[in-house]
């Protein structure tokens, strides 16, 4: 008897967080929409035309079949669906505009990475908040810089170099954030690192991951995310300068 009243209780508290979280995740939500509509005037207009706009093609598509009230529901479903997802899409574009070219930026978007990428960030950095993250996956070794390309090249160079001897034939990429040429937009980074060939196995991501544990991170430690804009710099270069 006393099981089953412990069992219920446990319930009630699993059903009660439950609804605690999605109330949490709608006041985000909420927060994140107040404050997207503050900074991007066209952002409801938009929302509203592709409501109006699905609405419209679905009622136009029933009309063919003498169906029009019947998709009309769908169509109103769809069409919330698709402002949310413009939602989404203009919310992520304005965050990673904002984070472009702050100290820190790439190593926070790679802890944003969607799929099973092994992010270590800032294996390799100058006093001038330059730095190297590396990251594993099924492409193999790929090394992520940021700061200055003049800086950031021989950064590369020389962690090609001390990797080579851990990684073997395992493929090595590496990618410079930017806007210049040859460079790749942070706004970009996922989808460039995404269309990167498949190379090794799980496996053998695991076991390069337990070899470069050896490996002594050495460089900035830059803090997670990127810097506020104006951010002074002072104490965290000296800082580095310590270490």
């Amino acid at each position: 008897m006393a099981g089953k009243q412990d069992d219920k209780a446990a319930a009630k508290e699993a059903a009660r967080a439950k609804r605690a979280e999605s109330r949490a995740r709608r006041s985000q939500i909420f927060e994140a929409f107040k404050m997207q509509r503050r900074e991007d005037k066209a952002l409801v207009p938009l929302m509203l035309a592709v409501l109006v706009g699905v609405t419209a093609v679905a009622f136009l598509i029933g009309l063919a079949f003498d169906m029009q009230w019947l998709f009309i529901g769908p169509g109103v479903v769809l069409g919330a669906l698709g402002a949310v997802l413009l939602f989404g899409r203009r919310v992520s574009a304005n965050v990673y505009k904002k984070a472009d070219g702050q100290p820190g930026a790439a190593g926070w978007a790679l802890d944003n990475l969607r799929g099973n990428w092994r992010v270590t960030q800032a294996v390799a950095g100058t006093t001038q908040l330059d730095a190297v993250h590396r990251v594993l996956g099924l492409p193999g070794v790929v090394l992520v810089a940021e700061g200055a390309p003049h800086r950031v090249k021989t950064l590369l160079a020389q962690e090609k170099k001390r990797l080579s001897r851990v990684v073997g034939s395992t493929p090595i990429y590496d990618i410079v954030i930017g806007n210049g040429e040859g460079e790749v937009p942070l706004r970009k980074l996922q989808q460039h690192m995404m269309k990167l060939p498949r190379n090794i196995s799980r496996a053998e991501v695991d076991k390069l991951e337990k070899g470069m544990a050896a490996l002594a991170t050495r460089g900035a430690a830059l803090p997670k995310g990127p810097l506020p804009q104006g951010a002074k710099m002072r104490n965290v270069q000296r800082t580095l300068r310590r270490r």
